[in-house]
């Protein structure tokens, strides 16, 4: 019985993080959608540069995606 509660916890803790975690990057990504200025971030950080046109199309892309 000590061992059945802490199992649980983490458990639920594991749970509960990775909703939350999946929650908050869907909304981050929702906000890149119209941001185009987070998204060139974002990009630059992952190493590329991209040009208007490009970040126009991944736009377009993001846009088609369902997030929900």
């Amino acid at each position: 019985m000590n061992y059945v509660i802490p199992i649980l916890t983490l458990i639920a803790g594991i749970a509960i993080g990775f909703f939350a975690g999946v929650f908050y990057l869907r909304k981050q990504i929702e906000k890149m959608q119209s941001n185009p200025e987070m998204l060139q971030k974002m990009a630059k950080q992952m190493g590329y540069n991209m040009n208007k046109q490009q970040m126009n199309k991944v736009q377009q892309m993001m846009k088609k995606q369902k997030f929900k």
